[in-house]
């Protein structure tokens, strides 16, 4: 436990008091790194020299042009979610769908996969769809506790599926590439999607009256029109989700450039559904400079604990602990996510991410650990945070639009078999990488043993590799190679600087 020292430990539990106690993360985190900074060169557990580095890397985060590819993002979905088309998504896909039972939550999830992919905000998806599909889905006999779960989970998706902020956060920390870390995610929330698709599928065959199809004059009559209307709604953002996307697989842009490209085509979508008003671009700006602020704010405030955490040798204690939990690489994971699991009660996405994830880093890759599958298997056990009762954000959102009928108790409990899914996807990446690594660009298999170093010999042909006599006279006096000073055939002997040229006549 103390093996390097006591401030480390101290240090540690320096910040889980300062939080708990309620104090803005980036501020607690700058204060208890400068505390103990200073503490530590009184006591001489700390150099002073480390605290020379805190402006290089300060300035070194806010001239970071990977980061900037947040705002863009974030003000691509802001957009996005301001123009109305997650209404128009999800009126249209759930009269497609409301003919079968359990086509309402069918049409949850769908719309808010296709949501999380074009803003990447749980609190907006999950509002957006609670506001529009709740009401009706308990008018027409959904179970209070499956309609609330499945609008909670569906807004959760946001986190792992591409485009996601937290993503380029987890790339940024891993000294990893976005597009790499980008196609790591793509197996997961497919995945995902098709878990939550089995289950609302195995309620609607063993319990039909908690998901019933929605009564003809509901839906309406199913035709071309209405095709037309899910396509119109649906069409323009996948084509801008892979336009995005498909230029940073191809490298043809980097994430920065790909959001500003999403910017361009979100205000075009907008444009295209005549939504595209100043008070819109505002209100996306201020939600965007928001979001930004509070990133900054919390990676500077990290990097500060960090220096001085990793100055009073706090990663090598961390590693030392982390490496001697029993079972070796499976062990650290398990413990790992576990530890993950319960943090996210009480920390954001972006705070555990600032925070814990440089200390797991290093332990990770001791162990032969692959970063893009540690940070991937992490951000699907960071979206559980919005699902934990009673913590979990999602059910705060839901809680804030739900109707005064449904009770805090039914949100709660919907939730569970939601977060017990999505645990269950933590449990098939551990066990199955290839379900992140099948999309990775993959090195041909070379083997060491069978590489050979071969270097052509010297000399003449008789092959026994002694230096050639290039003319030199011997050395020392010593017997020259290959017949003394005799110059090499058909090479000129060396001249004589100490005799007048030799004219022929």
């Amino acid at each position: 436990m103390f093996e390097y020292g006591v401030m480390p430990p101290a240090m540690f539990l320096g910040m889980i008091i300062f939080m708990l106690y309620g104090f803005p993360v980036a501020f607690s985190l700058s204060a208890v790194g400068l505390f103990f900074g200073f503490l530590g060169i009184y006591t001489g557990h700390f150099e002073y020299a480390f605290m020379q580095a805190l402006p290089l890397r300060i300035f070194g985060i806010v001239s970071n042009d990977l980061l900037l590819a947040i705002p863009f993002f974030t003000f691509m979905g802001a957009i996005l979610e301001r123009c109305g088309l997650a209404e128009d998504l999800l009126e249209g896909t759930g009269k497609l769908f409301g003919a079968i039972p359990g086509g309402l939550a069918y049409a949850v999830i769908i719309v808010g996969a296709i949501l999380g992919a074009i803003t990447g905000t749980v609190a907006a998806s999950v509002i957006t769809m609670g506001v529009i599909s709740l009401p009706i889905m308990l008018k027409y006999g959904y179970n209070p506790r499956l309609a609330t779960g499945v609008i909670a989970a569906s807004g959760t998706i946001t986190q792992v599926i591409p485009p996601s902020l937290v993503l380029i956060v987890l790339a940024d920390q891993l000294g990893r590439s976005v597009g790499d870390m980008y196609l790591g995610a793509i197996g997961p929330s497919i995945l995902q999607v098709v878990i939550f698709l089995l289950f609302i599928l195995f309620t609607s065959i063993v319990r039909p009256q908690d998901v019933p199809a929605l009564p003809p004059e509901a839906r309406g009559e199913l035709n071309t029109a209405l095709v037309l209307r899910v396509l119109w709604g649906m069409v323009p953002s996948v084509v801008l989700i892979f336009l995005v996307l498909g230029t940073l697989f191809m490298g043809l842009a980097t994430p920065t450039e790909a959001g500003a490209l999403g910017v361009v085509g979100a205000m075009a979508l907008a444009a295209m559904h005549r939504r595209l008003t100043w008070d819109l671009v505002k209100q996306a700006m201020h939600s965007t400079m928001t979001i930004t602020s509070m990133v900054v704010f919390i990676l500077v405030g990290a990097t500060c604990f960090s220096l001085v955490f990793q100055g009073m040798n706090g990663g090598l204690w961390i590693e030392f602990l982390l490496s001697h939990i029993p079972g070796g690489a499976l062990g650290f994971l398990i413990f790992v996510n576990i530890f993950i699991f319960f943090l996210a009660f009480f920390l954001d996405f972006f705070e555990i991410a600032f925070i814990v994830l440089p200390m797991l880093a290093p332990v990770a890759t001791a162990l032969g650990i692959d970063l893009i599958w540690f940070g991937v298997l992490l951000c699907v056990n960071m979206q559980t945070s919005f699902m934990h009762p009673p913590f979990g954000f999602a059910l705060f959102y839901l809680r804030s639009i739900a109707p005064k009928t449904v009770k805090t108790k039914d949100i709660y409990l919907g939730a569970i078999p939601w977060l017990g899914m999505q645990l269950i996807l933590v449990a098939i990446i551990i066990f199955w990488p290839e379900s992140v690594t099948y999309w990775l660009d993959k090195a041909p298999d070379v083997d060491l043993n069978t590489i050979k170093i071969e270097i052509p010999g010297f000399g003449n042909d008789s092959g026994n590799n002694q230096m050639p006599n290039f003319g030199l006279p011997p050395m020392d006096g010593a017997p020259g190679q290959g017949g003394g000073a005799q110059p090499a055939p058909g090479l000129p002997g060396m001249p004589n600087f100490g005799e007048p040229p030799k004219i022929n006549p």
